[in-house]
C-alpha cells in the first residue's frame, strides 16, 4: 500500500495486493477496510483490473474456471460497498483528462464536505456549502441541481443526520457524470449573467467569443475560466468569488489545460 498526501491536502491511497487464495483475499479485504475506517481518506486510486484491487472490467470466473461475467475484484468491490461515497479510479482511468480531472474535482469536493462534517451538521452551513458548489453540480448533472436545491429547500423536513446524509448521497451521484463542453458553455454563460452589469460591450464581445472558441474546442476550459476569473476578481463579485466551479482544485494540477 502508498499513502501520498500532505496534512492539508486530501489523502489517496494506491493499492497492489499479490493475495491469490479467495477466502485469504476476503479476510484480507474486510481488515483492511477496518483499517482503512480511521484514515483520513477522500479518495482511493486501484490497480486497473486486479483480481483483488480492480473496481471495473475484472474477470469473473465460474465454478468451472471460464470467465463469465466482467465485474469488481474482490477488495475494490468490497471497498466500494463499504465507502460508497469516497471517490475512486483505477490507474489505467487516470490516463483519461476527463476522467482524471473528475476524479480530482471529487477528490476535492468530498475533502471540503468532511471539514463541514467534522465543523457540525447545520442546515445554515448546508446551505452555504451548496451555494458555493451550485456551479460545478450544474457543470455534471442539472438535474441533480435541481433535486438538491428542493432538497436543501425543505431542509426542516429532515433531521439534520438525514439531511446530510442524503444530500452527500445525491450529490456523489451527480458528480460522477461527466461534466461536458456543453455543460461548462452553459455554466459558463450563466456565470455571464453575473458580470452582465460591470461589463463594458467590449469585454462582453470578447468573453462571448472566448466561450465560443471553448465551445467549438479550440482552446482548453482553463482559458474561458481564467478571463472570467479576472473579471470576477476586477469587479470584486461577491457571489462568483465563492464559488468552486472557478477554483475546483489547485491550479498547478494543469487538468483543465486539455482541449
Amino acid at each position: 500500500m502508498h499513502l501520498v498526501g500532505a496534512a492539508e491536502s486530501p489523502h489517496l491511497v494506491t493499492v497492489f495486493t499479490g493475495v491469490d487464495h479467495t477466502k485469504g483475499m476476503l479476510k484480507w479485504s474486510e481488515k483492511k477496510i477496518k483499517d482503512l475506517e480511521n484514515k483520513n481518506l477522500c479518495g482511493f486510486i486501484f490497480k486497473s483490473k486486479s483480481p483483488s484491487s480492480g473496481i471495473w472490467g475484472v474477470k469473473i470466473y465460474n465454478q468451472s474456471g471460464v470467465p463469465s461475467q466482467k465485474g469488481s475484484g474482490i477488495f475494490g468491490g468490497a471497498f466500494i460497498r463499504y465507502f460508497p461515497i469516497i471517490p475512486v479510479i483505477d490507474d489505467g482511468r487516470l490516463h483519461n483528462p476527463s476522467l482524471r480531472e473528475n476524479f480530482i474535482e471529487r477528490v476535492f469536493i468530498y475533502k471540503r464536505w468532511k471539514e463541514l462534517v467534522n465543523k457540525g451538521a447545520t442546515v445554515r452551513d448546508l446551505i452555504t456549502f451548496h451555494t458555493e458548489h451550485k456551479l460545478l453540480i450544474i457543470s455534471h448533472s442539472p438535474k441533480h441541481h435541481r433535486v438538491l436545491g428542493q432538497l436543501v429547500a425543505d431542509a426542516k423536513k429532515f433531521k439534520i443526520e438525514d439531511l446530510y446524509s442524503k444530500y452527500i448521497l445525491l450529490l456523489t451521484d451527480g458528480l460522477r457524470l461527466p461534466a461536458t463542453v456543453k455543460k461548462n458553455t452553459n455554466v459558463l454563460l450563466h456565470i455571464m449573467g453575473y458580470l452582465k452589469n460591470y461589463l463594458s460591450p467590449d469585454d462582453k464581445s470578447e468573453l462571448l467569443e472566448v466561450f465560443e472558441n471553448y465551445h467549438k474546442g479550440y482552446i482548453p476550459l482553463i482559458v474561458p475560466v481564467t478571463l472570467t476569473r479576472h473579471y470576477v476578481r476586477k469587479f470584486d463579485e461577491p457571489y462568483l468569488k465563492r464559488e468552486h466551479y472557478l477554483n475546483p482544485h489547485p491550479i498547478e494540477l494543469m487538468l483543465r489545460n486539455h482541449v
